[in-house]
């Protein structure tokens, strides 16, 4: 099964961009070149967009392959595909890798049972419910992107689509 998404790297050093191409080729399977542009967020690293076509699941490899490396901020998106819910990585080096389900229109869905733990927790820990919900929300991850993301406003995106 076929899905969709998006792999917004919101900096990395330009050092490193060859490494993510390799990276996501090797994932996706179909050579790589993103159109990479000045980060103004934090001057001296570059950014990139790309929109991808690919198996199901590509999202969580991408993340995987990418996930870890030092000085790198990325998300990655895949929509919904029939029987696949959709799902949004974000990566940062201090607070690591961030896993949600998403909808339709991209707003983060939390399973009853998280919920229902987050309740618990809330009890037992004296950690207030709205940590708890800010922590399965992934609010850290939206705190230290959101400069990136919003100094990405018009740049560039470039289509992907894998074979096979």
């Amino acid at each position: 099964m076929s899905a969709r998404g998006v792999l917004y790297v919101h900096s990395a050093p330009s050092a490193l961009c060859p490494h993510i191409e390799w990276a996501v080729a090797g994932v996706v399977g179909a050579q790589v070149s993103m159109p990479w542009i000045g980060q103004s967020a934090a001057p001296g690293s570059v950014r990139a967009e790309l929109s991808w076509h690919a198996p199901a699941g590509t999202a969580g490899a991408i993340a995987s392959a990418l996930g870890g490396w030092n000085r790198l901020r990325f998300e990655v998106t895949e929509d919904a595909t029939p029987g696949c819910d959709g799902v949004r990585y974000c990566y940062t080096p201090d607070l690591g890798i961030f896993t949600a389900v998403t909808g339709a229109d991209g707003d983060i869905l939390i399973p009853e049972n998280r919920l229902r733990a987050a309740l618990m927790l809330s009890a037992v820990t004296g950690v207030s419910l709205e940590d708890q919900v800010d922590k399965l929300l992934g609010t850290a991850w939206d705190n230290e992107l959101e400069p990136f993301r919003r100094a990405a406003d018009g740049a560039p995106v470039r289509w992907l689509n894998a074979t096979g």
